[in-house]
């Protein structure tokens, strides 16, 4: 998923919001309880009691309407929260969206000019989430595309930002838009990992099997390896690629199997370079070693087999070493010891 908005993040954030909000507020009894609101809201939300803490943040407000605008969020996402897909149509339910949207909107408003350490990233999940309510909750997309573009606006420089509203293009069939919007974010960070990661899926759910599709994943997939070399995983997700296409697809010409073969061969030896007890790379290898066999002549098939098989069974041992590792290691369970 593209949004990295989670609730857990939210709380992680709230854990930093205290001595912000104290050391900018001023110390008139409105603004001591509207603090001591928002503390008790930052309780209740991280226990997920969403209800009270919506009542609480609202309190805070209350006592001191130009309390800081990162309270907004908070109440925001508790009626986020509140909010139930299978109650849709109950106005009760409805409205703790309808609550979501507004808050969310006020918190971008009002966080804009806020140079706290933590505002911009409230800000960003703020336009995350109501990105989410739109597109997610209400569907209603030319609602969240005009709000994208704003996120876009504030952090150009962010490639997430550009795949964000590349997704909602691509959920509403607007695939030519969608596309741009990827490939825009690797052009913006050219040198991040992550971008080609986004762009390769993008790619392979657009993928219908007409040539060309697999290729330009493929592609994308070997920018990610080439951005961050020394990274194994990197190499071997080609490598679970390829694999995944010659023992999946039966429509695939030799020519094409054989390709591929030594492309996904490839990509795990490099892997493998990296980290020489990388179990997954064996495996994937080890399965490709035996495709690559049946097209082979009987004295070199059996040696590829021979291959496979010592590879397959290395993978094993290691995984049991490891096993036993961490069976060694694990804290004992009360009551284990003798009587």
């Amino acid at each position: 998923m593209l949004f990295r908005s989670t609730v857990a993040r939210a709380v992680a954030l709230v854990l930093g919001l205290g001595l912000v909000t104290a050391a900018c507020g001023q110390y008139s009894i409105s603004n001591i309880r509207a603090l001591k609101a928002f503390k008790e809201g930052n309780d209740l939300y991280g226990r997920k009691e969403y209800k009270s803490a919506a009542a609480h943040y609202e309190e805070v407000f209350q006592r001191n309407p130009e309390f800081r605008g990162i309270a907004y969020f908070f109440l925001a996402n508790s009626y986020d929260n509140l909010y139930k897909d299978s109650r849709k149509g109950e106005p009760e339910n409805d409205a703790y969206l309808t609550k979501a949207v507004e808050n969310y909107k006020l918190a971008i408003t009002k966080i804009k000019d806020n140079d706290a350490p933590t505002a911009a990233d409230v800000r960003k999940r703020s336009y995350e989430f109501l990105i989410a309510a739109y597109k997610d909750k209400m569907k209603d997309f030319e609602q969240a595309e005009p709000i994208a573009k704003q996120m876009i606006d504030m952090d150009p420089g962010d490639p997430t930002n550009y795949q964000v509203l590349g997704a909602l293009y691509e959920d509403s069939g607007r695939y030519d838009e969608a596309e741009q919007m990827f490939v825009k974010s690797t052009t913006v960070k050219p040198n991040d990992p992550q971008v080609y990661s986004a762009l390769a899926g993008y790619y392979n759910r657009q993928d219908d099997g007409k040539p060309g599709k697999f290729e330009r994943t493929m592609g994308a997939l070997q920018k990610r390896a080439i951005a961050e070399p020394n990274n194994p995983e990197a190499w071997h997700t080609m490598s679970t690629y390829y694999t995944d296409k010659v023992t999946k697809d039966v429509k695939l010409p030799k020519a094409k199997i054989m390709e591929y073969t030594f492309a996904g061969i490839a990509a795990d030896d490099k892997a493998l370079a990296i980290n020489a007890g990388y179990t997954e790379a064996m495996i994937f290898k080890n399965i490709l070693l035996r495709v690559q066999a049946t097209f082979e002549v009987p004295a070199k098939r059996a040696a590829l087999i021979k291959e496979a098989d010592e590879l397959q069974a290395r993978a094993i041992e290691l995984r049991k070493e490891a096993e036993k590792g961490a069976a060694a290691t694990a804290p004992k369970k009360p009551g284990g010891g003798e009587k």
